[in-house]
């Protein structure tokens, strides 16, 4: 059976040359770089170096890298880092928060518990694409409001969000902005300077790097109070010993990224493009997100009368991995929150999937999904009940 991997956005394959640079720093390189010796020298010469990687892909400094276990943690360091700050220097007078209905679990949930501890938090809401309204999230600041959080591009329906404008608008403000880039990085680029950008989650393994490691951009002069306790690593920022391979990996794969950048957004919207044009073949398919601000990569479909669970063990089936929306939150029952944000109504939301392809995808594999979705779209809808045609 022909196996193709469709579910890029859930996570990638370790790239081969990531892998080799990691290898060493199981064995060879072993050292706890916070030793003062020559193996403990050896890791903190080689995490220096992958800090470095890190920063250059956003034009960065080496000093704003933070190296955390993955994007989640990234989140939760800068938006509590900074509400805890807040609140110590400001005390407890109606601290405000702006972020959008839109935003990962990793945000939403942060700031759903920041709300518990007396932090006021409002949801902007977001347009048919999946765009935030500027006009709402600028009437929504007030003198209270010290952080927005937007992320770069939505982890469902690739929609990538007006990052300067909304840059703009917290520089003009005085107001603090934070960003979960964990799909955007590698696939677009980053210029955080440009982009008014104060702090920027990252993860490894969503560009070919290895999971449980990530990274956190902190503009230099914001200031966070530690949400992690311990040895004082990272700053104070993030207490425990280094995932050393983990961050070697994590800046290969930056490095690689900032090199293939443009080669691998050509490749990859080329065949984007060719897999939404065969797969709106079918009848009574949409797409889902923005028609052209959408990530290179990623193509959100749903189906009048077909169920996204059904459509992905059917997908499956045939060897082909897919996603009815964020892998972080997939195996959940209830409709999308993205998709009721853009305006759907369950039955809708459910007839959705996410294909999302990578380097290694090819338009063989492009050509096999097509045929293989519109057969599997065909047969679940002759036993559908909402398919009356």
């Amino acid at each position: 059976m022909k196996k193709v991997f469709m579910d890029h956005a859930s996570t990638t394959k370790v790239d081969d040359e990531v892998l080799d640079a990691m290898l060493p720093y199981f064995s060879k390189y072993f050292g706890n770089p916070s030793s003062i010796h020559l193996f403990g020298r050896e890791a903190h010469d080689a995490v220096d170096l992958s800090r470095r990687k890190v920063a250059d892909l956003l034009n960065a400094k080496e000093d704003e890298i933070i190296f955390t276990a993955g994007g989640t943690e990234a989140d939760n360091i800068a938006i509590k880092g900074v509400a805890y700050k807040h609140k110590e220097k400001r005390g407890s007078k109606g601290p405000h928060i702006i972020t959008s209905e839109i935003e990962h679990p990793a945000v939403l949930q942060t700031c759903k518990h920041l709300e518990e501890e007396g932090f006021e938090v409002t949801y902007v809401p977001v347009d048919e694409y999946g765009i935030v309204k500027l006009d709402e999230l600028e009437t929504a600041l007030s003198e209270n409001t010290f952080l927005i959080t937007i992320m770069f591009a939505n982890n469902e329906i690739g929609t990538i969000e007006p990052m300067e404008e909304i840059g703009k608008i917290a520089k003009e403000n005085n107001i603090l902005f934070h960003t979960d880039a964990v799909q955007a990085i590698g696939k677009t680029p980053i210029d955080v300077k440009k982009l008014h950008i104060d702090l920027l989650a990252l993860s490894s393994h969503k560009m070919y790097g290895p999971k449980g490691v990530g990274a956190l951009y902190v503009r230099k002069g914001v200031q966070l109070k530690p949400i992690v306790h311990g040895g004082g690593h990272e700053k104070g920022l993030r207490s425990s010993t280094l995932n050393v391979p983990g961050i070697i990996g994590l800046g290969k794969a930056c490095e690689l990224a900032k090199e293939r950048m443009q080669k691998d957004m050509k490749y990859l919207r080329s065949l984007r493009d060719k897999l939404i044009k065969n797969v709106l073949q079918i009848e009574e398919s949409y797409l889902n997100g923005h028609p052209e601000k959408r990530l290179v990569n990623n193509a959100h479909f749903r189906f009048v009368g077909v169920e996204g669970e059904a459509m992905l063990l059917a997908m499956d089936a045939k060897g082909i991995a897919t996603s009815t929306g964020s892998a972080c939150s997939s195996k959940k029952l209830q409709a999308s929150h993205v998709l009721a944000a853009i305006g759907f109504d369950p039955e809708y939301a459910h007839g959705s999937i996410r294909l999302s392809i990578g380097r290694e995808t090819t338009e063989e594999d492009v050509m096999y999904v097509c045929e293989s979705l519109s057969e599997v779209v065909e047969k679940l809808r002759q036993m559908s009940p909402l398919w009356n045609r």
